[in-house]
């Protein structure tokens, strides 16, 4: 089987690429946005999204049905789109990681396989909780390939959540700091917004 992997971010996507060749798969890296053509001229029978920056059109998802899947760093339908591990902190959302199928939505797929953690944000850093979330999903489909790829696994509805888009940065980009102690990054968080008067509907918790 000819397998596509999409990806935009190597340092964290290339240990599953290679770990994939090094099962003796047959498989070819992208970065680029894809098409009908693409796929046919390539004769790529399933797509691996990770960490990838460009919406799949809904002329190859139906070319290749239940044969494009994603892997994202949150637990669905919480925190769809961008930053997912900093908005799960912001809005004291549950944390965790989802391979799912891909539609023409964002993040709504049908999900195939999700793992949640509980993370201790006065211990925890941005960076080592984004890194956790990384080794959880790669781990997690490394112990099921074999049924992904065989379309073993029935999917579970991905209902009402959340949404965030890459521009919602601005919000906590001033105080953004991977290296910072979740606990501490959310009371940074907490002081902008109340300097700056941001009116949000979540709520920040800073003791758990």
């Amino acid at each position: 089987m000819k397998i596509l992997f999409l990806s935009n971010n190597p340092s964290v996507s290339n240990p599953l690429y290679e770990w994939l060749k090094a099962s003796g798969e047959d498989v070819v890296y992208d970065t680029e946005p894809i098409t009908v053509d693409y796929i046919n001229r390539n004769s790529i029978e399933y797509v691996i999204s990770y960490n990838y920056v460009h919406i799949i059109k809904r002329d190859v998802i139906a070319l290749l049905p239940h044969r494009i899947i994603n892997l994202h760093i949150s637990l669905l339908p919480y925190n769809r789109g961008s930053d997912p591990n900093i908005w799960s902190f912001i809005e004291n959302t549950p944390a965790g990681v989802t391979i799912h199928e891909i539609d023409d939505g964002i993040d709504t797929g049908g999900i195939l396989l999700q793992e949640r953690i509980d993370f201790d944000p006065s211990k925890e850093t941005l960076r080592s909780s984004y890194e956790k979330l990384h080794q959880m999903i790669q781990k997690l489909f490394k112990d099921n390939w074999y049924l992904l790829k065989s379309q073993g696994i029935k999917t579970e509805p991905n209902g009402e959540g959340t949404l965030h888009k890459k521009k919602e940065a601005h919000f906590f980009e001033p105080v953004l700091n991977y290296d910072d102690i979740v606990s501490e990054f959310l009371l940074k968080v907490q002081a902008l917004n109340y300097a700056v008067g941001h009116s949000s509907k979540s709520t920040i918790n800073t003791s758990e």
